[in-house]
């Protein structure tokens, strides 16, 4: 009996798994064996004494043989149950599983979590300039997960940006900015899309750049493009952050006159008069500083997108670094505004710190 079950057991194993022929032959063998030399106990058989042992010895051991094989199977399916499969790339607003890991600290603050994180995946930046505000602002918004992050600047690399531009190296000597920064935007966080522009951000593309995107952020070092920037992005109806620095001081503020803020024209209404305020290749600038006041700026822009906190909206930061002061101005749009035609004619001063 225990001869048949032993038979039996490995037979439907092996057909279970499709072991084909080879191990009913086994079984058949098998159970030969124990029939042939070891069935009848009270006989005397030459064979049974050369392999030793008794049938239900022999028994025992074929039907332990056909339990371990067993079990061996059933761990093998739930491991091929387990292994993951190829990694598929998951619909638009879904994470892998890297982005999850990824992204962790941003999912468990209250104010960001899955929804907010969903948010920066989907939206898209344009940065102007890839230079001292620009290196930290295009490395953070990389770090934070933004989907789609253009950067617009027509300089190379030089030896004197490194000082400051943390975002290129010695070995980028020599390389467009934009494409320096997508080498590094890139190596930080495969998951987003870059979209460098090589070239200068001119009247004839700037409204049509910026209508492609949800939010700037203006880092560039001269008025006219500043100016620009603002015109484009009030004609686009598209939110501006903008940071300035030089030498100990840096300021930043969100400009949204489409949600009854102010414009960059309406707080700076008059560009200053040429040499009036010098650059940092002028003045100099304190290495850090943009780190400081480019944080800020991807710090407002990532509570701009999701929804985070209150902004700088209607408010300019002015920052000291030389003197650790920091201070916080209300500003209002102007009703003469050349720009964005502003609803009302004052600028508050009011104070906070």
């Amino acid at each position: 009996m225990i001869g048949v079950l032993g038979f039996v057991g490995l037979w439907t194993l092996g057909r279970w798994r499709g072991w084909g022929a080879r191990w009913l032959v086994l079984a058949a063998i098998w159970w030969g064996f124990l029939m042939v030399v070891h069935l009848p106990s009270q006989m005397e058989h030459p064979f049974a004494r050369v392999v030793g042992g008794d049938f239900q010895g022999w028994a025992v051991f074929g039907l332990l043989g056909v339990g371990v094989l067993g079990y061996r199977e059933v761990l093998r399916a739930v491991h091929r149950r387990k292994a993951p499969g190829p990694v598929a790339v998951p619909p638009s607003g879904t994470f892998r599983e890297a982005e999850l890991d990824r992204y962790a600290r941003h999912i468990i603050l209250r104010e960001i979590g899955g929804p907010g994180q969903k948010r920066l995946k989907a939206a898209r930046v344009l940065v102007v300039g890839a230079g001292g505000l620009g290196s930290p602002v295009l490395l953070y918004l990389a770090a934070a997960g933004v989907g789609v992050i253009g950067v617009i600047d027509d300089d190379v690399v030089e030896g004197s940006n490194l000082q400051r531009q943390v975002i290129h190296t010695d070995g980028r000597i020599g390389m467009p900015k934009v494409f320096s920064a997508e080498v590094a935007m890139r190596a930080l966080n495969p998951f987003i899309e870059v979209r460098p522009y090589h070239r200068r951000l001119t009247e004839e593309i700037a409204v049509d750049l910026v209508k492609e995107y949800d939010l700037v952020l203006d880092g560039t070092d001269d008025f006219d493009t500043r100016y620009l920037v603002n015109r484009a992005c009030v004609a686009a109806g598209v939110p501006l952050i903008s940071g300035a620095i030089t030498q100990w001081e840096g300021q930043v503020s969100l400009f949204d006159p489409a949600k009854g803020g102010p414009c960059y024209a309406c707080v700076f209404p008059v560009k200053p008069a040429p040499g009036l305020v010098p650059t940092c290749a002028e003045a100099g600038v304190a290495a850090p500083l943009p780190g400081v006041i480019g944080a800020v700026m991807a710090m407002e822009a990532v509570k701009w997108i999701t929804g985070a906190g209150e902004g700088l909206a209607g408010r300019l930061m002015i920052h000291d670094a030389l003197h650790m002061e920091t201070r916080v101005i209300g500003v209002k749009q102007r009703a003469d505004c050349e720009v964005c035609g502003g609803r009302h004619d004052t600028v508050s001063t009011s104070d906070k710190t």
